[in-house]
């Protein structure tokens, strides 16, 4: 334990990369092509980074990667908990989110998309900041507020028809696809990821668990919690009911996948791999206890699971017997 942390520790590096420098070049040194102006990451000319960050390897790697660093902090609150917090917040910060809300990803293409796992290394290390009753809310809010605009770029860059069935492409994980999900496809060719699905769906879990921490303090943020819990099983029902009635579940098989939309034919891409397990813990359980110091987000939930039965259908449901 000792030396896994220690390497932790031993990863952290200072990090200069501004890319609106890097694409005019220095100023005593020949000129860049101009080719380098429309070339990689020239969209993400906001980006200033000048602070230490946990690398995944500071030889081998010696770059961050946004969706690595989530699990490394995870860590790191056990051995530097304000080094954790910083870290969070700083890729939540204007110098490094882009303005369409998306984070940075790498150095190589800033604008790849991995899953989402900042909102749930935030509720992993505020938990570590305190007994329940004494922990920082207030860091918890700052970074809840900016995942907000997070999330919103998801929806609306990778659920382009609003079916809650989303792309995303590589999301972090080699070799489990038939083809290379980073490449753009033919025209009149969609992919509907099960794992870019299942992300979202954990994303609003995780988003839901927050605000409802939030609530128990600042009751304006229950309205907030219903949105993520009827968002949640708009995804859920999406993934197992849309797309000629299948959703991306394989009965026969009792497995998740891809599927290819090719001019109105839905093709499921059948390769077991991990794509079709992440749907599998996509989940958060709701207390009764719980439940009952929040009655405006009760209300709702109780008014959802009454008059939308056919998406109510989706939540396992259990009323508490009376006292």
């Amino acid at each position: 334990m000792r030396q896994a942390y220690a390497g932790l520790l031993w990863s952290k590096q200072f990090y200069h990369y501004v890319v609106k420098d890097w694409l005019q070049g220095d100023p005593e040194s020949i000129p860049p092509p101009e080719s380098r102006k429309n070339g990689r990451n020239a969209e993400w000319g906001h980006l200033f980074n000048r602070d230490i960050i946990s690398m995944p390897d500071k030889w081998e790697y010696p770059w961050y990667a946004s969706w690595d660093l989530a699990f490394h902090i995870v860590a790191f609150c056990n051995v530097d908990l304000d080094f954790a917090k910083s870290q969070l917040l700083l890729f939540l910060r204007e110098w490094y989110m882009h303005p369409n809300g998306q984070l940075p990803a790498y150095e190589f293409a800033l604008g790849d998309v991995n899953p989402p796992v900042h909102a749930w290394a935030l509720l992993c290390v505020w938990r570590k900041t305190g007994p329940r009753g004494k922990r920082d809310t207030e860091f918890l809010a700052r970074c809840f507020h900016k995942l907000l605009i997070n999330f919103t770029w998801w929806v609306n860059r990778k659920d382009p028809h609003g079916k809650n069935l989303f792309s995303g492409g590589f999301l972090g994980l080699d070799n489990i696809g038939v083809f290379d999900r980073s490449k753009p496809l033919p025209d009149g060719w969609e992919l509907e990821q099960a794992d870019g699905t299942a992300w979202m769906a954990f994303y609003c879990v995780v988003m839901l668990d927050i605000a409802l921490e939030l609530a128990e303090a600042e009751p304006i943020y229950e309205d907030t919690a219903s949105k993520f819990f009827e968002h949640f099983i708009g995804i859920v029902d999406a993934i197992n009911q849309t797309g000629l009635g299948q959703g991306l579940w394989n009965e026969e098989d009792g497995f998740y996948y891809d599927h290819l939309r090719v001019h109105g034919e839905s093709i499921p891409l059948r390769i077991r791999s991990l794509v079709g397990l992440v749907p599998f813990f996509s989940v958060l359980v709701l207390e009764d206890a719980r439940m009952q110091k929040l009655p405006n987000f009760k209300k709702r939930c109780d008014w959802f699971m009454q008059n939308r039965k056919d998406l109510g259908s989706r939540v396992r449901h259990r009323v508490a017997a009376a006292p």
